[in-house]
């Protein structure tokens, strides 16, 4: 027990190193703008689909199935100020960044791993191409930046589902949902709301590019490197949703 709490903590120190090494590297030439656009389209445009689909689904569950209990006191027209609320504070960011771990995280881990296990990176290195710049810097630009936009439009693509069971199954005017799903959100709930991805974005793209840089093992070790990537940041999301939720309510 002692022995991986240690190891925990070795871990943590060497990630903390590797953030400072890689925002230090955003402000030095080169750039690499080319490479942060193509992350910030990997990132962000191919999986608007899954995640708009995904957060859809969602906010069709969350009004039928809250829309039936609330009618039970009277207030099944109020199902918009819960749908509005539970994705812009919770599951928007919470499940876009679950999304993307998944796939964009086990995506970084499996490319860097296989450069590792490959000698690319030594190769970098030889070449005197900073690999942490080139690498991870540009992930943790594109993946920072793009989880907000993507949790906004997993938000609207939420509220939009939870109109469509409104209308269909609750029979819940379209106006009348659209004013309560937005007339309760407050600055406060914008806050946390978009506060979370930048977090999330920064810890999914820095654990798989830690990750990655650290496969051995051959082809095996990039299989374990993928899916301890995806686990390892799933674990860190809900962690940190909870903490960030408290600061944030204790503060306000």
């Amino acid at each position: 027990m002692i022995d991986q709490f240690l190891r925990f903590l070795v871990h943590l120190y060497r990630i903390h190193g590797l953030l400072v090494r890689a925002v230090a590297s955003i402000f030095r030439r080169p750039l690499y703008l080319e490479t942060i656009l193509e992350q910030m389209d990997a990132v962000g445009v191919r999986s608007l689909t899954i995640v708009g689909l995904t957060s859809f689904f969602t906010g069709m569950v969350l009004a039928l199935q809250s829309g039936h209990e609330m009618a039970v006191y009277g207030a099944k027209m109020y199902v918009g100020t819960l749908v509005s609320l539970s994705l812009v504070r919770e599951l928007g960011p919470v499940l876009t960044a679950l999304v993307v771990a998944g796939r964009v995280g086990a995506g970084i881990a499996a490319e860097l791993g296989s450069m590792a296990v490959t000698e690319q990176i030594d190769a970098m290195r030889a070449l005197a191409t900073d690999p942490v710049k080139k690498l991870v810097s540009t992930r943790l630009v594109a993946t920072t930046l793009m989880l907000p936009i993507l949790t906004i439009m997993a938000d609207l693509f939420g509220i939009l589902g939870g109109w469509f069971i409104a209308i269909s199954n609750l029979g819940i005017p379209g106006s009348f949902y659209r004013r309560t799903a937005l007339y309760y959100l407050t600055f406060d709930d914008l806050f946390i709301g978009l506060v979370k991805p930048v977090v999330f974005g920064a810890v999914i793209a820095l654990v798989a590019c830690y990750i990655g840089l650290n496969t051995t093992g051959g082809t095996q070790g990039v299989g374990r490197s993928t899916t301890q990537s995806v686990v390892t940041s799933s674990i860190l999301i809900f962690l940190l949703d909870f903490v960030i939720t408290k600061l944030v309510l204790t503060v306000m």
